[in-house]
């Protein structure tokens, strides 16, 4: 171990005097055998420079893992910065790995962030007992493999406790409360949930958890997407010395991070916020390139989060959107917004249960949104119907702005030129998608991701 005043001697680091200790010139010294060694790989350690350490964790996880676009990947980058200066937040997001296949780099990805998270604990599956006392022991960084199988939406029932956990752990002060046997009593023992977490599965994990993640949806490598081999005895040396650099910074940043406000990207607000916050500290931290990036991707996520998997309001919301502005009309009859919906084949109208909707599911459905039919003018004479206007609140509250989600997708977007807005939501869909499949891994700052939001159950 270094001596005491190591830390003042590295300020005063004299490389010539220690060149000539590494010569053997050390009778100036009383050091045991070893001990200058061990001491010199300290000074080394502790005087790594910071600078530059988001990059280099940035190119260590795309050479070994084949993310689904840049934005993801600088946002798991951030995600290990935010671990190490987890101290400084109020909460910490959730990372959360899905795919719907197997063998799609979600294992990998985990293997690697073991490697350069603080204190990591990598685990396919343990009981809620067991993570109860390792978090309140240790706070681990925790890298949840294989989360379907006991997490999973049709699994999840079976494991209230461990979800608990985890939903409750991503805010700073969470307690998780649980009986114990002590003797002839039984008394309660309160358990710290706080912890930072990935979880990597197949097909969906609950919406609590989800909610409060940055989302990944991982693929299959395509045949001309290549990593390198993953060794990990080859990789940990890198890989430590990137650990290093991080916790040294984090030292020093806590205090300001602590602090800090980052501003947030229109558009991400309420509990996008809360989860894409500390990452956006963390690259405001750093500097260089990261800031932008960050926020970048961010929006990106976001904006592709709305595209992917939408309850069945905010799908309705979403196609009566394109069919009014596909015709550009202010009002249709009930009759008219009906037919338009079951002859969308994308969507699920035209089969709801055998049966495709009809004027009365069609209310239903929109009051929720307090959207309601009414007599209106039309050119055939007064019929229900909806207005364009009756539509505006909810799409404000509910839906992406559709010109913002396409102009954060451009790599160099052109407010002015209407050609670079995609006017409707599977048009944005497919230019995020176009983007993410035509950039090179470096320097793309386009790409797709999505996030899962469960199906809500027909009533």
């Amino acid at each position: 171990m270094p001596s005491p005043d190591l830390d003042e001697r590295i300020d005063d680091y004299d490389p010539q005097a220690y060149a000539a200790l590494a010569e053997g010139d050390n009778g100036h010294r009383d050091l045991d055998p070893g001990a200058f060694d061990r001491e010199l790989a300290a000074v080394e350690e502790a005087t790594q420079p910071v600078d530059g350490v988001l990059d280099d964790l940035d190119a260590l996880l795309a050479r070994y893992v084949a993310f689904p676009s840049d934005e993801a990947r600088h946002a798991v980058t951030c995600w290990v910065a935010h671990c190490h200066a987890i101290a400084a937040f109020d909460s910490t997001p959730r990372l959360a790995l899905i795919s719907p296949e197997k063998g799609s780099g979600k294992t990998r990805t985990l293997e690697v962030l073991h490697l350069v998270v603080p204190a990591p604990m990598h685990a396919v599956n343990m009981s809620a007992a067991a993570l109860y006392r390792v978090v309140a022991d240790r706070q681990p960084t925790l890298l949840l493999d294989e989360a379907d199988t006991y997490l999973g939406v049709l699994t999840g029932s079976q494991h209230e406790d461990l979800r608990g956990l985890i939903n409750a752990g991503h805010r700073r002060g969470a307690m998780v409360y649980r009986g114990e046997v002590a003797g002839k009593a039984v008394k309660v023992v309160e358990f710290p949930a706080f912890a930072a977490c990935a979880l990597a599965g197949i097909g969906d994990l609950p919406d609590t958890i989800l909610d409060r993640s940055i989302l990944v949806a991982m693929r299959r490598r395509a045949p001309d997407e290549q990593v390198r081999a993953f060794r990990e005895r080859l990789v940990r040396p890198e890989a430590e010395q990137i650990r290093t650099r991080l916790a040294r910074w984090a030292t020093g940043a806590v205090p300001r991070l602590s602090d800090a406000w980052p501003a947030m990207p229109d558009g991400i607000t309420d509990r996008a916020a809360d989860v894409w916050e500390p990452l956006l500290a963390v690259a405001d931290d750093l500097g260089d390139l990261w800031p932008d990036r960050i926020r970048h991707a961010a929006l990106v996520l976001n904006a592709a989060r709305a595209q992917r998997d939408p309850s069945l309001g905010i799908q309705l919301l979403t196609d009566c959107r394109r069919i009014y502005t596909a015709r550009n009309a202010d009002r249709l009859t009930t009759e008219a917004l009906v037919e338009a919906l079951s002859a969308l084949d994308e969507s699920p109208w035209g089969d709801l249960r055998g049966k495709s909707i009809d004027a009365r599911g069609l209310a239903r459905r929109l009051r929720k949104y307090d959207v309601r039919p009414a007599d209106h003018r039309f050119d055939e004479g007064t019929k229900k119907g909806y207005r364009l206007e009756d539509f505006h609140d909810a799409w404000l509250r509910y839906l992406p702005p559709v010109a913002d989600v396409a102009l954060v997708a451009h790599p160099e977007p052109k407010r002015d030129t209407a050609a670079a807005v995609a006017l409707f939501e599977d048009e944005v869909g497919a230019y995020l998608h176009t983007h993410t499949n035509t950039v090179s891994l470096s320097a793309s700052k386009e790409g797709q991701q999505g996030q899962h939001e469960q199906q809500e159950q027909l009533l």
